[in-house]
Order: C-alpha cells, then structure tokens, then sequence
C-alpha cells in the first residue's frame, strides 16, 4: 500500500513515527511530555491506517501514554466499539460528544496539553474504528458496531447520529448543511485545534469538511453491505435482528428484492418498513413546522382549550377585578384564529429512479405520502428510468411505492413528462417538482417540455437531489438553462423543498 499524500511506502512512515517517537524524548530539555504522548499516539494513528500490521514499538508505547492519563487499554484495541467502551465507563460518553469541534481559548491563551492528549486518544480510537474497516467478508454485528461507531463520529463533530451519512433525512434536521454544520464551524474564532496537534491560531473552518464526510461515511458503510451475505444474512431471523436499516442497507434491499423470498424476504420488508418510518417521522416533524398560509380571520376561532388566549384573556377582563376578594371574574374567554387560507393544489412529483437517485427516490417517495396526507392537496408521484411508472395510486403508502420501484438503468426524463403533462389540468394550482441529476439521453427536447411548463402559469422546481446531507451533481447544461428561465436548481437539502412546497401549497 502506499501513502499518496508522501509518496512514501505505509513502512516507511511507521519507521520514520518510530524514529520521532525514540527521538522526541522526555531527556531532552525542549521536549514537553504531553506534546511526545501526543504525537505518539497520533503516529499510531496513522500507522493503523495506512498498514494494518501492528507496530509492537508504537502500541507500547501508546499503552504506556494510555495508562498514564488514566483511560482505559480498550481504547487501543481495534476490537472494542466505543459503545462497549462507554458501557464499561460511562464517564467518557460526555467527551465523545463534540470531541472534535473546535474549542475557544482559555481566558489567559494558554494550551491545556494534558487535555490534548486525552483528546487524541479519544479521536484515534473514533477514527481508526470508522475508516480503518478492513478486509473480506463482513458479518451482521460488525456492520451494526461500524454503523454505531459512525455515529460517534457524527456525535464528535458536533451531529447528530445520522445527520452526515444521509441515513435518515438528515435526523433533527440537522445535517451536513443543516444546524449541525453550524454547530461546529467555529466562525473563524481563535483557539486549540480540534484534534490537539495545532497550536493557538484560527480554529478550523469545518463548514467544508463535515459535507465531504458524510459522503465518504455513505461509500464505506456501501462497501461494507456490499461485503456482506446480505441473502444469507436474511435468511436468520437471529442475523437479521442486528441489522440496523439505513440508506446504503435499504438501497441494496430495493435492488435485491426482487432475488428474495420466504423468511428473507419478510425480513427484508421489515427492515424497509422500519426504515420508512423512521424517515417519516423525522419529515412530517420537518412539514409540521415549515411556514404555512396566512390566517383566515373570516372563520371564527374554534373554541377549545388548546386554542385560548390566556393573556389576552386576562388583559380584557382587568376592569373585573376584585381587589377585595383579590379575584379576577371573567366575561369573555377570547381565542387564537388557527384556520388558514387554502385552496386546493396538485402537486406532481417526478422523481428519477436512476441507480445515481436512491436517496432522492426514497425521500420523496416518503414526502410526497406526507403532502398527500394534507387538505385540499392532490399528489402525483412518477418514477422513472428509461421507463415511466405512475405510482400515484400507491403515494399514501411509501413502504407499498418503494417496493414498485425498479433501481438502476438509464435516464429517460421525456417518457415521464408524458405521463406528467396530462396532470396538469389547471396551471396555476399546479406545482410540478421533479428531482434528477439532470444527465439526460435527449437533453433538448425535455427541457423544452419543462420551460412549456414554467410558461403556462405552473410553478416548477427542478431539485438537483433530495438528501439529508444536500450533496448532489447536477448537469451544468441544465443548471445554466434552469437558471435563464428563472426557475434554479433547488439545492438538495430536504428541508429546503419542504419550504418551497409549504409556501406554494398554503
């Protein structure tokens, strides 16, 4: 294996950590003990990554570090999941937790390097347990034990567990580009680096990290599904129990359903419909909150409890005090106006089901069931590939819808725009969302179907894609076309398109 960033073989970098660390002793009067614990332990780092071999020099000396501050040895052993760490002391939980953001400086600029290297032994284990997977065939528990190393992962930076993998929509609502990104970017501040190895100066900006993680954690929990006898995984009830669902397992569900049957098949669709629940929860919290319609003042308040106005209640009836009895008699109970303006609205989705979209095609099969679920909104829902199929009659349904789709193939977008363009009986009500990367066999013709529809009166929103975490490629010769007929690709955080069909649709 060889060290790209060097060029330098992983053998050569173990001897020259060697070297350092036999180098940078505490004999010398210019070397800080903490600042030699330190660096040993993060040499050991980079050792475990690029040669899985064990360097008996560096994990003595790393256990020797480890005892001294007083952590546990499981910290050193790439067996141990931080779960089970934690189990055992669960003092260490609360350091976990933003390990990795950045910190503020101390009130007198001095560097805490005791805590440094406490903090260094706490990331290597969260990062060697996350990006150093191996090899070969992986089993059902150590799938689930990654999938929960990630999340303390997530938890280090500041996340969510979730929020970066994409794995359920971007859980909370945070997400790489969500509140969770800006929980951890520091803003420029001063103050320690975030893994203890950089002295004072201006804190890491993560804000451009914490995206391209999230798709890298998405490759490599792919990679260990694909690593996986997902069939006969199925197959054991008892395997199949410590499956956790997520985004990558769910993907390779929907391609293999197809290859399923029996116990295997039953455990699938459990998994997938445990999946699609989670997922709806988290967006109907997401739908919920985004802004509605202005309050109709033409129907009278309902009057139940939920909906009085205590205070104004109160302010109204002053004049009825008794100062005597020290009471306050009230005439007039008075109460907030909830209904809002509505008026009925079709909303057509057309997704592209492409092997490139799984993430899309599961979020919005799952949002559109949610929209569809409103008053006075008629949902459409289409996917498609180089074939067009109307799910439309399944959209209350996701679990039902996703089980129709058909992953992978090509890209057609003018066989689904003939399904669509019929559903658009009244333009104005009419807002048509159509989610793709946009790489499309017949570039032209399509995207002069969907400025025809722009024209007409319809309001259309081309989406780039529909992730929790908002990263998605779009074809430029799309964007720049979307972008002169006044209707730009949406970013792809799904809370964004939330807010744009809640406007439209109030």
């Amino acid at each position: 294996m060889t060290d790209q960033t060097t060029g330098h073989t992983a053998q050569d970098t173990v001897r020259r950590a060697e070297d350092a660390q036999r180098s940078a002793t505490p004999q010398s009067p210019e070397a800080d003990p903490d600042d030699n614990r330190r660096q040993v332990l993060y040499w050991r780092l980079l050792a475990r990554l690029f040669d899985p071999e064990e360097q008996p020099t560096l994990e003595s000396a790393s256990l020797a570090v480890v005892e001294d501050i007083g952590l546990p040895s499981a910290l050193l052993d790439p067996g141990a999941s931080v779960d089970s760490i934690v189990q055992r002391h669960p003092e260490l939980a609360a350091e976990f937790d933003g390990l990795m953001a950045p910190e503020p400086d101390s009130a007198d600029g001095a560097r805490d390097r005791a805590a440094e290297v406490r903090r260094a032994a706490l990331v290597s284990k969260t990062l060697l347990n996350v990006f150093a997977t191996g090899s070969g065939t992986v089993t059902a528990g150590q799938l689930a034990r990654w999938q929960s190393d990630a999340g303390w992962l997530e938890r280090a930076l500041g996340c969510k567990p979730g929020d970066l993998r994409g794995g359920r929509a971007g859980a909370g609502g945070t997400g790489a580009g969500g509140a969770g990104t800006g929980a951890v970017t520091g803003g420029g501040g001063q103050g320690v680096s975030p893994t203890g190895t950089g002295g004072r100066g201006t804190t890491p900006d993560l804000s451009r990290l914490i995206p391209a993680i999230g798709p890298e954690l998405g490759s490599i929990e792919a990679d260990l599904v694909k690593r996986m006898h997902l069939r006969e995984v199925l197959a054991d009830p008892k395997l199949a129990s410590q499956l956790t669902p997520s985004m990558s397992l769910i993907e390779q569900l929907l391609r293999d359903k197809d290859n399923l049957s029996g116990v295997a098949l039953a455990n699938a669709k459990a998994l997938i419909r445990r999946f699609v629940d989670e997922v709806a929860e988290v967006l109907r919290t997401q739908v919920e909150k985004a802004t509605t319609g202005t309050l109709d003042r033409s129907v009278p308040p309902k009057r139940v409890f939920r909906n009085l106005d205590l205070d104004r209640t109160i302010w109204k009836n002053l004049t009825n005090w008794d100062p005597e009895e020290e009471r306050l008699y009230v005439d007039r109970l008075y109460y907030r106006q909830t209904a809002r303006k509505t008026t009925p609205q079709r909303l057509i989705v057309v997704v592209d089901q492409s092997g490139s979209m799984v993430d899309s095609m599961v979020n919005c099969t799952i949002l559109a069931s949610i929209f569809a679920g409103l008053p006075k909104v008629d949902v459409h829902l289409i996917a498609y590939d180089t074939q067009a199929l109307d799910l439309t009659p399944w959209v209350h349904d996701p679990f039902e819808t996703l089980l129709r789709t058909q992953l992978g193939g090509g890209t057609d977008g003018t066989v689904a725009m003939a399904l669509a363009q019929p559903k658009i009986a009244e333009p104005r009500n009419t807002v048509v969302v159509w989610i793709s990367d946009f790489y499309e066999w017949r570039s032209e013709p399509l995207f002069e179907s969907m400025a025809a529809i722009h024209r007409s009166g319809a309001k259309f929103i081309p989406v780039g894609s529909v992730t929790s975490s908002g990263r998605g490629s779009v074809n430029p010769w799309f964007r720049e076309r979307f972008k002169d007929l006044g209707a730009p690709v949406l970013s792809g955080h799904i809370k964004k398109l939330v807010h744009e069909l809640k406007s439209f649709l109030a």
